[in-house]
């Protein structure tokens, strides 16, 4: 029963035994204080001191990060921190103990045979499994786990492989965590953009795929692959993106994937990691540079690709975007292009869109529309073309995004509708305009052409 509880039961007691004038408000006054004063003196003892006030003994939750110049408890913090990750390192299964689990696995297997050749096995064996390979794998061996990885079973049995599968890949990416963290000089989870270079610097001689990059090179590839993460996990420009992110997103799949000696020729041109992508996308750089400074002017990125981009959308390239004396470095270019080869991801739509709203009000109108498709009708009559009239261009476009203002096509509108890129390439660029012109003929074109067998 709690304090005041105790007091109101006293007081009724004493209402109904009161005779005469007994004052009942005095003898709670006096039965507070006593009662009071038992539970100071207990708060006392179990502090230690009758001084400390109550927020006292709340357990401290935050601490600052020790400043600077503190020499003293920045290497106490650096050195706390690599003993956290090296037992946390240690928690992980080593091959010796993966192999050992797998072995497990094999021997318990289902011995009921349903015509199939994969090897599964049932909860009760699973159980046992558990118990034999030992605490590191007990996080695995949960009812969640085995449910998740149910499927059409009869005997209500999952694949071993599968189940093998999946702890390989939770340590991967503890063992990852633990890698990445250990270039968070913050400690705060998450990478700055020279914490993710030394990581990736790093990890190129481990990486066999690489291994042909001349070291002068190494610093441009690490670049490339930088920017990659951070056009896609920090479309804000924070300068730092969280390590969950990094682990959440599939571009450390593509990375650690050219540890592949015998990766296919095809699946390093698809790679944006790869060695021939980071030399060719610097190559081109390279080629447009026409006067060798290291950097790239209107004139020069306006030949990229085709050359089809229009000039109004590269002089609002050159307004948005990073400059230096009204040039672009490579890393400004590296984004141009991540924007242009991933035209459908909602972040190059927010790149574009960032370009197209002239005047910064966070929706494209018709005035808009119009001021950039000029400069594609303008591209037209240099070609000897009929310009396409605008109205029409301009109803297909609102047709395409449905926005919810029938006047205004917001960022929301242009990620939602599914048909952003195309919207952007018909004003920004002639040959994406021509190929939404003609996509009919095109798709004909292409269903005529023999199939190859």
């Amino acid at each position: 029963m709690d304090l005041k509880s105790l007091l109101q039961s006293h007081v009724n007691k004493k209402e109904k035994n009161a005779e005469g004038n007994v004052n009942v408000k005095e003898d709670v006054d006096k039965t507070f204080e006593k009662y009071y004063c038992e539970w100071k003196d207990d708060l006392t003892n179990k502090r230690g001191s009758s001084s400390k006030e109550s927020h006292c003994v709340i357990p401290k939750f935050y601490h600052k990060l020790p400043p600077d110049d503190d020499q003293l408890l920045q290497k106490l913090r650096e050195e706390s921190r690599a003993v956290f990750l090296q037992r946390k390192s240690r928690e992980l299964l080593d091959n010796d103990e993966l192999k050992n689990l797998w072995v497990l696995l094999d021997k318990h297997q289902s011995t009921t045979d349903i015509g199939g050749e994969e090897q599964l096995i049932n909860y009760e064996d699973f159980l046992k499994v558990a118990e034999q390979a030992g605490p590191k794998c007990k996080q695995y061996f949960q009812p969640s786990t085995f449910c998740k990885l149910l499927q059409n079973d009869p005997y209500g049995r999952i694949s071993i492989m599968n189940f093998f599968n999946y702890v390989m890949r939770k340590v991967w990416l503890h063992q990852t965590r633990i890698g990445l963290s250990l270039y968070d000089v913050t400690g705060q989870g998450y990478l700055r953009e020279s914490d993710l270079e030394n990581y990736i610097l790093e990890l190129i001689p481990t990486l066999p795929q690489l291994d042909g990059l001349e070291k002068s090179f190494h610093s441009f590839y690490v670049c490339t692959a930088v920017r990659k993460f951070f056009f896609f996990l920090d479309p804000l420009h924070t300068g730092q993106i969280k390590i969950q992110d990094i682990l959440a997103c599939s571009f450390l799949d593509d990375l650690l994937e050219l540890r592949d000696e015998d990766l296919p020729r095809n699946q390093q041109q698809n790679n944006w990691f790869s060695a021939p992508s980071a030399l060719r996308v610097y190559g081109v750089y390279l080629n447009l540079d026409k006067d060798h400074n290291g950097m790239l002017s209107k004139q020069e990125l306006s030949r990229y690709g085709m050359g089809t981009l229009t000039p109004v959308f590269i002089d609002r390239v050159f307004q948005e975007c990073l400059t230096y004396d009204g040039e672009m470095d490579y890393k400004t270019y590296l984004d141009f292009v991540l924007a242009l080869e991933n035209q459908k991801e909602p972040q190059a739509l927010h790149y574009f869109f960032k370009i197209l709203d002239i005047d910064g009000e966070g929706y494209l109108n018709v005035f808009t529309l119009n001021y950039f498709f000029r400069s594609i009708q303008e591209q037209m009559r240099q070609h000897n073309q009929e310009p396409v009239n605008f109205e029409d261009v301009k109803d297909e476009i609102f047709d395409m995004v449905k926005p919810a203002d029938p006047c205004k096509i917001t960022l929301h509108d242009l990620v939602n509708c599914g048909q952003g890129n195309v919207v952007t390439s018909i004003l920004i660029d002639l040959n994406g305009f021509w190929t939404y012109e003609n996509r009919e003929v095109l798709v004909a074109d292409n269903s005529e052409e023999p199939a190859q067998v």
